[in-house]
């Protein structure tokens, strides 16, 4: 057993000394990675089980508390790069809670403290706590002076250039505002931007950021104003420090100014008197956690009483009257025991790392995206590496990066594979961008020979935009591809269900999940779509870059399946006059023909549709009517249709000649609105667009 490994309270006096020794340097270390450089190499829950640790041995040898103890600090030593700014009144941090146990004690020495008794209501406000980066920002007479980070909470850095552009930050106060105010909150990331961001630099072939919060607070402490005001940055304002008048005595009425004074407060801000009412609202504020759009690692509970926070006070780096209430970590380390490869639909290969078990949120994590090739080389990670996953609501696990420092000898790096691991072994193809060049993503060039891609062809097959057979979902897919008396292999296999269950000994109506009921409606929601309209078939075949509306646009350009059949084959065969003519359809370009052509160059999807084809019957396109009313115009539908679906709305605006947009804009000519529309409809009267109801809608199409 290791010193770092022996409880607190069995650690002999040298022990102990070496100890803390030891914790002063490492966390000093993690918390100039954090604070001065947002390049964090170890979990929030790894940092603070650090602290929790130096703690417990310095309450167990008091005497033996180091002048440079880390619970006597806040923060870290402001970086050279800027001006420094000392704070009037300390930014401090909080001490934590990890467990509703810990909120309860709080409660209870709150309670003491003030001589309460053990079930005396307390009013104290909980909050989300922001991921992000605390800031100060000072205005006098109204107008913004000064913006400083916390630093090691005494002296932080001059950003004041760099929160003037800020949006969410006014650099002038609404209303009769003190005449020294101090504000105090945290700049942050929405994921929407964060995402874009890294959508921005990737188009750019630029470095992707690795998390919100590192790249909010990096983006802050830019030595160049204009850099932080190309980024997105917010600001959530909840705290104050020196202020020369106060606006009010309580916790909740300051934050409440401080909105009426033009910042953004959280609306998830409440009131509660009991532990169990604080409880309740953190629930439920972890229940939303992953829809709210921004980090938030915790909730912070306060005093609401002003007065009473000054006689609770503060002890050491923190105060009393507030604590931190952590949610379970979202970020942890483990091992990454090997690389996986899974094909999707479209015969693209995503590499899946195999982690050994590691608990992410609450949840348990064996796996997690490593997306492509160029993403594992991004990473620079190894099989055996020491990895940060990371992960957030429902969203898949990924790997952030690895620890060099833990790096096993035996590390081995992992070779893409240049064949399907399918068992035909059909050769992996990369995409080419729109430059010539190579693109990112690998597929199997097998289509539905490739087993792993048949069954998702399936599913997409059956899918409610595509043939849209009642009844037969994935799970019912799965069934029967692995079914051995009805196997489904290719979508003729579906039209033939019925026929071949009558001829089995075995029946489907007795097989395990299935019944005479079930069994016969199956069959008769397969029968209802052997007629299906041309779009859908096309749709259905699963061909790259063919979606609905490109697939309702060969329909109605070819009209039939065999000149839409004849023609696919004419472009597979290297005909150019067929592919002319593809070209000259309005959205269609080099990638769809492309792909087009691929798809009926191999043989076994020829042979595919060919069996599919006998099976159907396939609709004629109806012709766009070029004499309707709105014909070539663009229309939006919005708000709650009652006497067609959405779908129907497009398809017979389609059928009329006219285009569906999803939104309203300068191109629109006609906007129609159910119940509830919304702010389609606003924007339509900013442009002065035409807006009739459904009823009209059918008037003037004549329906």
């Amino acid at each position: 057993m290791t010193t770092a490994t022996i409880p607190a309270e069995e650690l002999t006096e040298d022990q102990a000394r070496d100890e803390l020794a030891r914790l002063a340097r490492e966390i000093e270390e993690h918390d100039r990675r954090y604070h001065a450089e947002d390049a964090p190499v170890i979990s929030d829950a790894e940092y603070d089980a650090l602290r929790r640790r130096n703690l417990a041995i310095e309450q167990f040898f008091p005497h033996l508390v180091r002048e440079d103890s880390p619970s006597r600090k806040v923060g870290a030593t402001p970086s050279e790069k800027f001006e420094k700014v000392r704070h009037k009144v300390p930014m401090l941090s909080l001490d934590n809670a990890f467990s509703d146990e810990d909120v309860i004690d709080f409660v209870g020495r709150i309670r003491r403290f003030l001589k309460l008794a053990p079930d005396a209501p307390i009013a104290m406000t909980a909050e989300p706590k922001i991921d992000g980066l605390s800031l100060s920002i000072r205005y006098e007479k109204g107008r913004l002076v000064s913006a400083a980070t916390r630093g090691d909470g005494q002296v932080g850095e001059n950003v004041t250039a760099n929160a003037r552009a800020v949006a969410d930050i006014p650099n002038v106060l609404k209303g009769d505002a003190p005449d020294v105010f101090e504000v105090r909150g945290e700049v942050y990331m929405t994921h929407r931007d964060f995402q874009a961001l890294n959508e921005r630099q990737r188009a750019d072939g630029k470095p992707t950021y690795v998390n919100p919060r590192n790249t909010a607070a990096g983006s802050l402490r830019q030595l160049d104003p204009a850099m932080t005001a190309a980024r997105p940055l917010k600001f959530f304002a909840y705290a104050w420090g020196e202020v020369s008048d106060m606006p009010a005595t309580t916790q909740f009425g300051m934050v409440e100014a401080l909105k009426g004074y033009g910042f953004r407060t959280n609306e998830l801000m409440c009131l509660c008197q009991t532990a169990e009412e604080l409880l309740k609202h953190y629930h439920a504020i972890e229940e939303r956690r992953a829809t709210l759009g921004y980090d938030i690692d915790g909730v912070v509970y306060k005093v609401n009483d002003l007065a009473l926070q000054q006689r609770l006070g503060f002890v050491s780096r923190s105060p009393r009257w507030a604590v931190a209430h952590k949610f379970p970590a979202e970020k942890a380390f483990t091992i990454l025991r090997g690389i996986d490869i899974q094909v999707g639909r479209t015969g693209a290969l995503t590499p899946v790392a195999r982690l050994e078990p590691v608990t992410v949120g609450g949840v348990v994590v064996t796996n997690a995206t490593l997306h492509n090739a160029e993403e594992i080389e991004r990473l620079g990670v190894k099989i055996g590496d020491t990895v940060m996953v990371q992960r957030a609501g429902d969203v898949i696990p990924q790997i952030l990066g690895y620890v060099e420092e833990r790096r096993p000898p035996d590390a081995r790096e992992f070779e893409f594979p240049t064949v399907c691991p399918c068992e035909l072994k059909t050769p992996i193809v990369r995409d080419s961008t729109a430059g010539g060049g190579e693109g990112v993503v690998r597929r199997c060039s097998g289509e539905f020979a490739c087993p792993f891609q048949r069954i998702e062809h399936l599913r997409h097959f059956v899918s409610r935009r595509a043939f849209d057979i009642e009844g037969l979902g994935e799970k019912q897919i799965e069934f029967f591809f692995h079914d051995p008396d009805l196997p489904v292999k290719s979508p003729a296999d579906i039209f033939t269900l019925a026929e071949r269950d009558a001829k089995n000994v075995k029946k489907l109506k007795d097989k395990e999940g299935w019944g005479a009921v079930s069994a016969s409606n199956l069959f008769a929601a397969i029968e209802a779509r052997r007629t299906i309209p041309l779009e859908r078939m096309i749709y259905g075949l699963g061909i790259r870059h063919v979606g609905e509306r490109t697939a309702t646009t060969l329909a109605r350009a070819y009209g039939s399946w065999k000149e839409v059949h004849d023609a696919a084959l004419a472009i597979a065969a290297g005909d150019l006059k067929a592919r002319e003519e593809m070209d000259a359809l309005e959205d269609i370009g080099d990638a769809v023909i492309d792909a087009i052509a691929t798809y009926f160059a191999e043989e076994h999807n020829r042979r595919l549709v060919e069996a599919l084809a006998a099976q159907v019957n396939v609709m004629d396109a109806e012709r766009p009517a070029a004499d309707s009313p709105v014909a070539g115009k663009t229309i939006v539908f919005t708000g709650a249709l009652e006497r067609m679906s959405r779908d129907e709305a497009k398809d017979m605006a389609e059928r009329l000649g006219a285009k569906v947009a999803g939104s309203v804009s300068s191109k629109t000519d006609l906007v129609v609105a159910g119940p509830g529309a919304g702010s389609k409809l606003k924007k339509a009267a900013e442009l002065g667009i035409e807006v009739i109801d459904e009823d009209t809608w059918f008037q003037r199409v004549g329906g």
